[in-house]
């Protein structure tokens, strides 16, 4: 399959697009964390440009890019880049907590809304829909799934927007500084989209079984405390034991199976991305 097709699949496939449609009325708040977000990324980048600037008036003194712009003394060019650096360091933070609070506040307002309404969608459904699922399977739909969302948003999608600022600022950088040799720093992205977009397409059924899974256990576990006194008159400590045994290892086992290729991520392509930043 080719790179086009599978991205185009998995874009017009993924929850992320859902999301988005359903925080729709948070427009506002989540163009603010991006740009703060993507500000704070800029503003971490800041301090090798102005290294970069600071040796510059160490070897050129009066010819140096900051005299050009009509600084001449370079003491006071030092004292300029102090400055610049001590506003940026507190642009930085502040971009940062801003971020943060936008992003962890959006998380629980979603948070709040999705279990709100999908518990309200399973209301209206009809008593045939409940005979073919597990109580445990929609406990896990609505305590597990959901709270992944608040994980992504407070830690996730900050990950990408850093990831993708910094390719972008480090790649205009190169063009700017380097274009004749900007395309060299080009050439692992292709193969850094390729491997994220084949390890997601491999992932996704393994993590949707382990979500199965983690619905079984939790209906076990739910009809076993429930019915303790049942339990415990039948003296079925042991065989109940067992079961629960059974399904937390298989639980374990499709965890394993998820992880085996969720770990190689990072040595294969994401290794990849941190050569070309």
């Amino acid at each position: 399959m080719g790179l086009l097709s599978l991205f185009y699949r998995i874009m017009t496939q993924t929850p992320l697009l859902r999301l988005l449609r359903y925080a729709k009325p948070y427009r506002a708040q989540v163009w603010a964390a991006v740009v703060c977000s993507i500000l704070r990324t800029l503003l971490d980048l800041a301090p090798p440009y102005l290294i970069g600037v600071a040796i510059d008036v160490v070897v050129e003194r009066e010819a140096s890019l900051l005299a050009r712009l009509g600084i001449q003394n370079p003491l006071t060019q030092l004292l300029v880049l102090s400055i610049l650096t001590i506003t940026v360091w507190g642009l930085e933070s502040l971009s940062q907590f801003t971020a943060d609070k936008l992003w962890q506040n959006l998380a629980q307002t979603l948070q709040h809304e999705l279990r709100v309404d999908t518990y309200n969608h399973l209301q209206e459904l009809d008593l045939a829909y409940f005979e073919d699922r597990s109580t445990g399977t929609l406990l896990s739909i609505l305590n597990d799934d959901i709270n992944q969302l608040e994980r992504f948003l407070n830690f996730g999608a900050k990950f990408l927007i850093d990831f993708f600022t910094r390719v972008s600022a480090i790649g205009i950088t190169f063009m700017l500084l380097a274009p004749g040799i900007a395309w060299l720093a080009m050439v692992p992205i292709p193969f850094i989209l390729w491997g994220t977009f084949a390890f997601q397409s491999r992932l996704a059924p393994r993590y949707d079984a382990v979500r199965d899974q983690a619905g079984l256990i939790s209906d076990r576990l739910s009809n076993n405390l429930s019915g303790i006194a049942t339990i415990k008159s039948f003296t079925a400590e042991a065989y109940e034991s067992d079961r629960v045994y059974q399904e937390s290892e298989a639980y374990r086992r499709g965890n394993q199976r998820a992880i085996a290729i969720s770990v190689a991520f990072q040595p294969c392509c994401g290794s990849l991305s941190y050569r070309d930043s």
